[in-house]
């Protein structure tokens, strides 16, 4: 069985603890579904997200292979809570999502081998890496506040080998296995760890399958990964 990690705000506060089929026991207590909101499991510093790491994104955008992980930043109020609503920006007509796993950092840490990589890493959770397509650069395109749709918990699996799939409005948009990634977890964790220090609560995406079609207000985006659960975020106006 996969041990889950969530971060709850209850009657007695903001606390992270054990997640058991929407059950969370806490130093505080037990709490049942009804007992607490769910949080993003982290309150990162940053947001290190990777990439033109699947063949079929590479394939829909154009892009060349990377030889290296192709990585950009996402600051801190990019952070929405899973079931928060996504509200559209006012800056963009072409509003597109990501399904990416991502690992949470659980010690402060600095240049890592990847052998090290697995003591460094709380557990791995879920990103949707929002992005407005007419916007010029990335961090313009995906940098603004709510950008980072994060959850629903952290759970210790291997990030190898984890099926994928994302649904808009009911409608499969993205099925793939994070096998199929260029550049695996741990190698670009190893590789971000030479350039930066990485406090506890910093979240690290891998990239992303091929994306087809745009969001639209009142579409829900569900984001499976096989071993930790589903990410749901709503669009609104």
């Amino acid at each position: 069985m996969t041990d889950k990690y969530a971060r709850v705000r209850t009657d007695d506060g903001v606390a992270v603890g054990d997640y058991d089929d929407g059950v969370v026991t806490t130093d505080d207590g037990e709490y049942g579904p009804d007992e607490y909101d769910l949080l993003a499991p982290c309150e990162p510093s940053a947001f290190y997200c990777v990439g033109r790491n699947y063949g079929e994104k590479v394939e829909q955008m154009g892009y060349d292979v990377p030889e290296k992980p192709d990585f950009f930043i996402k600051g801190p109020t990019s952070l929405l809570d899973p079931g928060a609503d996504i509200e559209y920006p006012s800056f963009t007509e072409e509003l597109t999502y990501a399904g990416e796993l991502a690992a949470v950092i659980g010690e402060p840490c600095h240049e890592l081998a990847e052998s090290e990589v697995d003591d460094a890493v709380w557990g791995y959770t879920i990103l949707n890496d929002l992005d407005c397509l007419d916007q010029e650069r990335r961090t313009a395109r995906k940098a603004f506040d709510g950008s980072a749709p994060l959850g629903p918990v952290v759970a210790d699996v291997d990030p190898l080998g984890l099926d994928i799939r994302t649904h808009v409005a009911g409608e499969l948009r993205q099925e793939d296995n994070t096998e199929n990634m260029f550049i695996e977890p741990r190698e670009v964790i190893s590789f971000l760890s030479e350039r930066f220090t990485f406090r506890p609560g910093d979240v690290i995406s891998f990239g992303s399958p091929a994306n087809p079609g745009l969001l639209e207000p009142g579409d829900e985006v569900a984001i499976e990964y096989e071993g930790i659960g589903i990410l749901r975020n709503t669009v609104v106006e």
